[in-house]
């Protein structure tokens, strides 16, 4: 793609992001991420609690893009964001929500790249070492890092970036001679550079975002005409009842606004899908 070639993209993160999607955007787009150094990410918000996200999901990506687009002086620049949320279909296991935002200054646009699917989040109080150890594993421990904390799920002294047995032992007896209850609550680190299932979710949303930008408007050429929206409506294949599956798929340019409504290619819905054959 000509549009970014030889031009440097501003990338503001400290826990390793950079890493992960210069190999998807790099060599397609003909661009440099650069990572941007001089802001502590931290201070929009952090996992473990100590300091409280204020902004949205997509806002706080937008901060950190622009904040780095300041420090580099370049109008391009990405920004990351990740959440760990209860599941949308049943909120009973924890959901991961990668957002990466894109800001193009010359070109006035932005485009949002987003992957989303199961998290690896667990948090436990524990009272013993065997028990440390048993919920370590269930973890994913040393490949996903984990965060102790004395008393309980809300004290603020965190010992965090525990990768190792020995470590992971000497912090849980540090933690437990601060407990007045003998109490310690152990985590996943969600920080990206110590959650593997984050690091591949981070990669999907980075191919998402490339995707993205290689979809250009027939209209006004710009990246970003993406899908929308949909039209529910497909027929039923045994009934013929409109179903609620997508008949029709909305794509937009989010620069000029124009947009186009593209028929699925399957003609009918599968009967399992219909609120009338299978109520």
């Amino acid at each position: 793609m000509q549009r970014y070639q030889g031009q440097t993209v501003a990338f503001l993160t400290q826990h390793g992001k950079e890493s992960l999607v210069r190999p998807v955007l790099e060599p397609a787009l003909g661009c440099t991420v650069q990572r941007a150094e001089g802001y502590d990410t931290d201070l929009l918000g952090t996992f473990s609690g100590e300091v409280k996200r204020i902004e949205g999901q997509l806002q706080t990506a937008r901060t950190k893009a622009r904040l780095g687009m300041q420090l580099l002086g370049t109008p391009l620049g990405m920004g990351s964001e990740g959440a760990v949320v209860p599941d949308p279909f049943g909120g009973l296991m924890p959901w991961n929500i990668e957002l990466l935002v894109w800001l193009d200054d010359a070109h006035q646009i932005e485009v949002v790249g987003m992957a989303q699917g199961p998290a690896r989040s667990l948090h436990r109080g524990l009272r013993s070492w065997p028990e440390l150890e048993r919920f370590a594993r269930e973890a994913g421990f040393p490949e996903h890092h984990l965060v102790l904390r004395p008393q309980s799920e809300d004290d603020p002294r965190t010992r965090k970036g525990l990768c190792e047995w020995t470590g992971l032992e000497r912090a849980f007896e540090a933690c437990q001679r601060e407990a007045h209850n003998q109490m310690v609550y152990a985590e996943n680190d969600h920080r990206a550079f110590g959650s593997p299932t984050r690091q591949a979710m981070i990669v999907r949303a980075a191919a998402d975002l490339l995707q993205k930008l290689q979809s250009t408007c027939p209209q006004c050429t710009l990246p970003g005409f993406t899908v929308s929206g949909h039209t529910p409506g497909l027929p039923c294949r045994l009934c013929g009842l409109p179903t609620r599956l997508a008949r029709a798929y909305t794509w937009r340019c989010a620069s000029c606004g124009h947009h186009r409504d593209e028929p699925v290619r399957q003609a009918h819905a599968d009967p399992g899908r219909c609120d009338h054959c299978n109520p």
